[in-house]
């Protein structure tokens, strides 16, 4: 389970980079912001979906108070 954790939080960095990366590189051009917009969007999903595996976990003893 630890893996799985540190690897959603891994994938949540890379999309927060991304999402930067865009903004620096295109600010507000035409199809910029779109792209920035799903990368942070990825980030949102990849963020509830790492909760929910830890509430799931724990509801389940999977996770017994301590990755």
């Amino acid at each position: 389970m630890r893996f799985v954790v540190i690897l959603f939080l891994l994938l949540i960095v890379a999309s927060l980079a991304s999402a930067l990366l865009l903004l620096l590189r295109n600010g507000s051009a035409a199809g910029g912001g779109t792209r920035m917009a799903r990368a942070l969007a990825i980030r949102v999903g990849l963020s509830l979906t790492l909760f929910a595996l830890l509430m799931a976990g724990f509801a389940s003893g999977l996770i017994e108070g301590r990755l």
